[in-house]
């Protein structure tokens, strides 16, 4: 297989991202902005596993060698995974794990290794659109693409893909995952800073993003393999809706209670009593009824925040939790 390269610029950065060159049993691709390169593999077996879940794994490692250099003393291997790594595992997990199809138990493993690392650009969100790039033109079924981005405003200016030293004068930076009409994970800090200012950052990032989006459409159309057929799991729409009609009640209830477990065992009791009424008449419907019951949960505190500004321990959306602190004498 020939190498193949795309390139797009972001603001002042170009980003570069090629295949076919390294990692060719796997769907891989190495992604670079200035000095530092991070190679990400996609792989997904061909059968489902018996699970409740999707059993998707994605790591991320920095090894010694990206800044040149090598471990010390006795043991020169690298060791267990930094909090850092830990960290941008899941920034990396999050933007892509949604879009999977629903139903989809194949296991399926994403390995960012930064192969590069020039001490100025972060190899984390080249992780996730790395991630991306390579389950786009995998046979892998995904319902992406979608971009990393960092953003950071610095002395009122937006600059995407800021290096360290840009990120020290800073007032607002944010991680951001976007796809190609929508915002899917943020995750950064700032000073106070308005709301309106937070927003006009993910607006910022959204749009700055769409480069990288064009960019996986490029490759897709080069290299791409046809997406493995899928059939979602069948799933009975009546019962689920006629769970959800006989649970509601009793949910937006039970949501109200002050008390965690409290308000734990009364969802148990409403999930139990589901399950005696329904499973005589679907010996074969369990799963469809817990799951039924889990997304009737979820409806219940999403509108109860979004429509009447009262988050699930009762608290409206600008209260604190009380703080309780001691210090031992």
């Amino acid at each position: 297989m020939e190498t193949i390269i795309e390139t797009c610029r972001v603001g002042d950065v170009e980003i570069t991202v090629e295949t076919g060159k390294v990692a060719k049993q796997a769907n891989s691709v190495v992604i670079t902005v200035g000095e530092t390169v991070v190679l990400v593999t996609a792989v997904s077996s061909p059968d489902p596993k018996d699970l409740p879940f999707l059993p998707l794994t994605v790591e991320y490692r920095e090894t010694g060698s990206a800044a040149g250099k090598i471990p010390g003393g006795y043991f020169k291997r690298e060791g267990r995974p930094s909090e850092a790594e830990i960290l941008t595992c899941r920034v990396t997990d999050r933007p892509i794990r949604p879009l999977f199809p629903k139903g989809y138990r194949n296991d399926t493993q994403i390995i960012s290794t930064v192969l590069s690392h020039d001490k100025e650009n972060e190899p984390d969100v080249l992780s996730v659109t790395g991630a991306s790039a390579a389950l786009t033109i995998s046979e892998i079924p995904w319902q992406g693409p979608i971009a990393g981005i960092r953003v950071a405003r610095i002395d009122g200016k937006f600059v995407a893909f800021p290096t360290f030293s840009q990120q020290q004068k800073a007032d607002i930076v944010l991680v951001v995952g976007v796809s190609r009409d929508a915002i899917t994970m943020v995750e950064g800090g700032a000073q106070q800073v308005p709301e309106s200012d937070m927003i006009d950052a993910l607006m910022f990032a959204k749009d700055a993003a769409l480069p990288l989006i064009e960019l996986q459409d490029r490759l897709r159309a080069r290299v791409g393999k046809d997406k493995r057929p899928f059939v979602p799991p069948a799933v009975d729409a009546e019962l689920i809706a006629a769970v959800k009609d006989f649970g509601r009640a009793d949910m937006q209830a039970a949501i109200k209670i002050v008390g965690k477990h409290e308000r734990h065992d009364a969802i148990r009791e409403i999930k139990k009593a589901a399950l005696e009424k329904f499973l005589v008449s679907h010996p074969e419907g369990e799963e469809d009824i817990k799951s039924a019951i889990g997304s009737l949960e979820k409806d219940v505190v999403r509108k109860q925040v979004v429509q009447e500004g009262v988050r699930i321990d009762g608290r409206d959306t600008r209260t604190v939790r009380p703080l309780h602190i001691e210090v031992h004498p």
